[in-house]
Formats: structure tokens, C-alpha cells, sequence
């Protein structure tokens, strides 16, 4: 008996499930970037190259950082003094350049074999030697070189850097701070009798490039040679050091979350607008001050954010994820009606797409001026949706795009209130930050 022919619908289906698991922003770049940090000590390098590539690798780009001064510790197991530093110590900069050659190794393995776009090289890198051999390397393997000079004068923020990061360096186990600073001051003059600054009017006027000039007061950009590139642009350009706390919570419950429906405008239902009260409480309580306040343009996120009292700004793109077709409707419901679309997103909930809707793919890219605007603020409290909390807490949380639906929100309700997923107050470190910038993560239902 002949084979029926396959239905027009389950082509389309077969054709979506086989489809490449590729982010968008895998596109970017015909060739793997090796992103080269440059500065003298305590300019904040490692605190860029961390926070660099969380977000990259939070857009979908795979990035890894590989810091040199990892490398130098597993060579030189106990670092004794700035003397290690010298020019003219021959023995440790054979050693210095030894390393650099290990991790030049593991970056060529990572991006020709770990599938690995984008590696950040983290160190001095402050002699035109050093690039060289970087970008004969980069010549070598066919990659793209995008060069980020930190350069920095305040001595007012090099010693905080140093106090606030130095002092807990495994360079410096069980030493007292002023020794710490002496120390570190003498090893920033070793490094600054050979620096050689990048000269975008002569001698590096060819090369791809951003100076950050005393930590974002000024930038300087020279031949960006791609999108990629143009995207550490901008996000180098929007990240400032300074101490400041996020809120993110979930709306209240609503309606329709009882009902067991996604999407739509419901509004909140009566243990929703108690929620919405306890919330209040809670910044009162806290005292906090110089507060902005974010919602969505969706009901259920301004009627939690009215019950405050203050003033709130509404963003489109706070919006929860567009559930299409299937809008308004129950899993089960779902599941019943459209159940070749229901297995397809049950198999891959980051790429998958509801029809006429949105995949949390589109959300992470829907969300960037989000993060870009909080990079850049002061204390704010995000009054949001499910799927758009996971993609935000991805990001602060330091985890890749692919992981992004698995940010658990848990739902914890009791007569009153609902509860937080989190410990009161829990604070998270922003990843190599050197500013004690905290995340404070407060969960809405």
C-alpha cells in the first residue's frame, strides 16, 4: 500500500524541528574575534572583559574570557613581589610570555574546536611586542582582532580599584592593606616603563579599536570592521561603574493566571492587589529612596505598580512574550488544538516561535535597550512578566541565551501574600565588579 504524501502542515513542521538551533546573533560574524584588553593594572579590564562577555554570551554570541593572570599563577605558584614585574627581570618575563603563549593555545581550541566566536583576551597586553604576537597569531588562525585600551589617570579611582579588588587577590592571601597598595603601586610603575599606549594617528591607525578614557567619561573608536563590533561598541559605551540596586519582581496574580491562561490583558485578581500592597510595604519598609519604578503597557503590571504611589514609566518592550494564536489560551487547550505546535515548544522552548508570536530568542533582543538602560541607572525596580524576568535574571545571573526559559520563577502563594523566591534582600554580585554594584532579586507571584 502506497504511502500517503505528507500534509502541507507537517512539512512545515517537519522543515521548523530540523531547523539549525542557532541563535540570531551566531550570524553576526563571518569569523571567530579575539578581543584583545589593553591597560596598566587596576584600570578595570578584568571588571569589562567579565561583564563583556555575560552579555555577549547572553545574546547568543559564545564567548570566553581568558584571563593571563590565571595562567601566570598556575606557573608561579606563590607571587612574592612587584619585583616579578620588572622589565628587567628576564627569567619572569620568559615566563610572562610563556603563558601568554598557553593561553593563545587555549583560545585557538576553543574557538576551532569548542565552537566557541568570541574569545576575550584578558591582560596587560601594553607593549606593541605583545600585540604583535597577538595579531600574528590572529593572522595565523584567520581571526578578527577588535582591541579594548582601558586608560585611566584618576588616582582616586585606581586606588579604590585596587582596595575594592586587589586587596582580595590570590596574590595577596592574608596581607594588610597598606602593603597590599605599596605593592601594587610599585608593580602599575613596573608596567608603565614599557607601555605604549595605541596611537590611532600613526602607528595603530589600521588596527580596530576602543579607548575607554577614565572609565566612560570619554571614548575613543577606531575602524570597527564589523557588526559584532559595533555591538561592544555600544555596550561598552552604556556599561558605568557605580553602586546601584535592581529590583525585579512578577506582577501580581491575575485572573487569568487562575484560570491557567497565557498572555493577555487580564487584570489582577483580589490576592494580586494584596500582593501589590505587600509590595509597597516593602519599599517603604527599605526606605528606598531615588526609586524608578518600570512597567510594562500591560494591566497587570500598572495595577501593581499604582498601588506603590510614586511615579512609574511604561515600556512596550517590558511586554510579555507574544503568544500568538495562542494568546488567551491554556497548555491543555493548546495541547488539544494545536498539538504539532505544542510538541514543538515543549522539544525547544528557546528557539521555539509560537505562530504569529515570538520565540524567547526575539524576547532577549526585544530586551537589550532594557539592559543597556539599567546598566546606566541608579536604583530601579522592574515590575515585569514571567518569560521576561527569565531573560533579565539570565543576564545578571551570568548565564548563557540557551538557558535563558530554564530561570526558575517559583509561584508561592500563602493567604496574604506571595512570598519571595529569594532570601529578603538577597544582594548578587555583579560579576567582576569592582563598584559593589548589587542585584537585589525580588520575585512578584
Amino acid at each position: 500500500m502506497a504511502a500517503k504524501p505528507a500534509s502541507a502542515e507537517s512539512k512545515r513542521t517537519d522543515l521548523r524541528a530540523s531547523y539549525k538551533k542557532c541563535s540570531w546573533a551566531s550570524y553576526m560574524t563571518n569569523s571567530p574575534t579575539v578581543i584583545v584588553m589593553i591597560g596598566l593594572p587596576a584600570r578595570g579590564k578584568t571588571y569589562m572583559s567579565k561583564k563583556l562577555t555575560r552579555y555577549l554570551n547572553w545574546i547568543g554570541v559564545p564567548t570566553k574570557v581568558f584571563n593571563l593572570g590565571v595562567y601566570r599563577r598556575e606557573a608561579v605558584q606563590s607571587y612574592k613581589s612587584y619585583d616579578f614585574f620588572r622589565h628587567d627581570n628576564e627569567e619572569a618575563m620568559e615566563i610572562r610570555k610563556q603563558c601568554a603563549l598557553v593561553a593563545l593555545e587555549d583560545v585557538q581550541t576553543y574557538l576551532n574546536e569548542e565552537g566557541g566566536q568570541i574569545a576575550v583576551f584578558d591582560a596587560t597586553n601594553t607593549t606593541r611586542e605583545r600585540r604583535e604576537l597577538i595579531l600574528d597569531f590572529a593572522e595565523d588562525n584567520a581571526y578578527k582582532v577588535f582591541f579594548v585600551e582601558s586608560l585611566c589617570d584618576d588616582p582616586d579611582v585606581i586606588a579604590t580599584n585596587i582596595l575594592e579588588v586587589k586587596v582580595s587577590s590570590p596574590d595577596y592571601p592574608e596581607r594588610d592593606r597598606e602593603s597590599v597598595m605599596e605593592d601594587f603601586l610599585k608593580r602599575i610603575e613596573c608596567y608603565k616603563v614599557t607601555y605604549q599606549p595605541l596611537d590611532p594617528d600613526y602607528y595603530d591607525t589600521n588596527l580596530s579599536f576602543i579607548q575607554v578614557i577614565n572609565v566612560g567619561r570619554r571614548f575613543l573608536v577606531n575602524r570597527v570592521q564589523d557588526y559584532i563590533q559595533s555591538k561592544i561598541v555600544y555596550y561598552l559605551m552604556n556599561i558605568h561603574v557605580h553602586s546601584h540596586s535592581i529590583y525585579i519582581c512578577r506582577h501580581g496574580e491575575t485572573h487569568y493566571n487562575l484560570e491557567g491562561r497565557i498572555g493577555g490583558d487580564s487584570e489582577l485578581s483580589s490576592r494580586g492587589r494584596e500582593f501589590a500592597a505587600a509590595l509597597r510595604g516593602f519599599v517603604e519598609e527599605h526606605k528606598l529612596s531615588d526609586l524608578k519604578v518600570w512597567t510594562s503597557q500591560l494591566r497587570r503590571t500598572i495595577q501593581t505598580a499604582e498601588e506603590l504611589g510614586v511615579p512609574y514609566e511604561q515600556w512596550k518592550i517590558l511586554n510579555e512574550i507574544d503568544a500568538g494564536v495562542c494568546e488567551e489560551m491554556t497548555y491543555k487547550m493548546i495541547e488539544e488544538k494545536y498539538p504539532e505546535e505544542f510538541a514543538l515548544r515543549d522539544s525547544d522552548k528557546y528557539n521555539y516561535r509560537y505562530p504569529g508570536g515570538e520565540s524567547y530568542q526575539d524576547l532577549v533582543q526585544r530586551l537589550e535597550p532594557v539592559i543597556m538602560e539599567l546598566e546606566r541607572q541608579g536604583n530601579v525596580l522592574v515590575i515585569c512578566h514571567q518569560a521576561v524576568m527569565r531573560c533579565l535574571l539570565a543576564y545578571f545571573l551570568d548565564k548563557s541565551a540557551g538557558s535563558v526559559h530554564e530561570q526558575e520563577i517559583n509561584s508561592v502563594r500563602d493567604s496574604t501574600c506571595f512570598r519571595d523566591i529569594f532570601a529578603e534582600s538577597s544582594q548578587v554580585a555583579f560579576p567582576g565588579a569592582a563598584s559593589g554594584a548589587r542585584l537585589v532579586l525580588k520575585s512578584l507571584f
